[in-house]
């Protein structure tokens, strides 16, 4: 039936504009001005993007059965104690859904893959925020219940994916107030400074990620003696953060690609490798807060801060809130003038078979 139907084009890094250039990938690239037919259609064709798709499209639905099951079965808006992991379950079945979009419709033109990716970031802060929630809920140390640091969490959490997404959304273009001046417009980090706009982005997910889990770190390596919950459910945590650190080594670093450039465009580069350990890491994480959940709900009733709607709910659908306020903020920018300029080439080669406007 495929065989029927005709496949985009794809194209070589100096066949589309810098905007979409990955680091070391060389070939595989979809045409940057794609219909989002051609996006769809490029699912069924191997691209430098068709794994990257796949490998977060697919995990969606299995967080999204486990997300059925506890509404079903544990019968979770029936019970608080339940919420926090309601909303954790929902940030991991929105953040992978979001970044297998943001991979398929982002060649529809430079516009929208600024705007497919600033949701991406905005999913990944709110899926930072559940595992807030969640951990304040069930993984918190026996000795760190109802502490200061305990109270103010969850506050900080929500601050915490404001200033992520805020970040993630300026590496890409700057100030947004600034960009209705063309004079600026020049200047989006994305654009001149891709270096600069990586580590932004680095910073952007490593801090929530390492405030997030500080309650984690000292219960499992830290902790010692009475009051340290010391259970089965750490070796979970163990895999969890390894596979974490691990997500992070290859999002920073571009390897294997940047080793051998052109060797890995289709298959086993840092993106891709990126998005296994990542989602497995999730699956880790899931099952640990979930066996932690079980195995201490009897004291944590007794002994923790109860679970509210403020401290749950509320502060996620604050979060989606201001989150789609970054977003709007920085989207609109986009809609009224050029999104980048690349430097003209002085030996006056000629522009390859793309045929597109470096802007748009």
């Amino acid at each position: 039936m495929l065989s029927l139907i005709k496949l985009p084009r794809v194209f070589t890094i100096n066949q589309v504009p810098k905007v979409f250039h990955e680091d070391s990938i060389i070939s595989g690239y979809r045409h940057p001005r794609s219909s989002a037919t051609d996006c769809i259609l490029s699912l069924f064709q191997l691209t430098n993007e068709t794994l990257n798709i796949w490998t977060h499209f697919l995990p969606t639905w299995y967080f999204l059965w486990k997300l059925v099951m506890v509404v079903l079965i544990q019968r979770a808006w029936q019970d608080s104690f339940t919420w926090p992991l309601l909303i954790f379950l929902f940030s991991c079945c929105i953040y992978p859904l979001t970044s297998s979009c943001a991979h398929t419709f982002s060649t529809m033109s430079a516009r929208a893959r600024h705007i497919c990716f600033f949701f991406d970031y905005g999913a990944l802060s709110f899926y930072s925020l559940g595992s807030a929630i969640v951990y304040s809920a069930y993984v918190f140390p026996d000795k760190w219940m109802n502490s200061l640091f305990h109270q103010y969490y969850i506050p900080i959490a929500v601050l915490n994916t404001v200033i992520c997404t805020a970040l993630a959304c300026y590496s890409r273009l700057g100030f947004p107030f600034l960009q209705y001046n063309h004079d600026i417009m020049k200047r989006f980090p994305e654009c001149q400074r891709p270096k600069f706009s990586k580590y932004m982005r680095v910073v952007a997910f490593a801090y929530p990620y390492l405030f997030d889990n500080i309650p984690l770190f000292y219960r499992v390596f830290f902790c010692v003696g009475e009051g340290c919950t010391d259970m089965n459910t750490n070796i979970l945590h163990y895999y969890h953060i390894t596979l974490a650190l691990l997500t992070g080594f290859l999002f920073a670093t571009h390897l294997p690609e940047r080793l051998a450039p052109g060797s890995f465009d289709y298959i086993g580069h840092s993106h891709q490798l990126f998005h296994v350990c990542g989602i497995l890491a999730t699956h880790f994480q899931m099952e640990a807060v979930e066996q932690d959940m079980m195995i201490r709900r009897s004291w944590l009733r007794e002994h923790s801060l109860p679970i509210t709607f403020a401290s749950s709910l509320g502060a996620a659908l604050f979060c989606v809130v201001q989150n789609l306020i970054i977003i709007i903020l920085f989207s609109l920018p986009l809609l009224s003038g050029p999104v980048c300029k690349e430097k003209k080439h002085n030996k006056g080669k000629k522009r390859s078979s793309a045929k597109v406007s470096p802007c748009c």
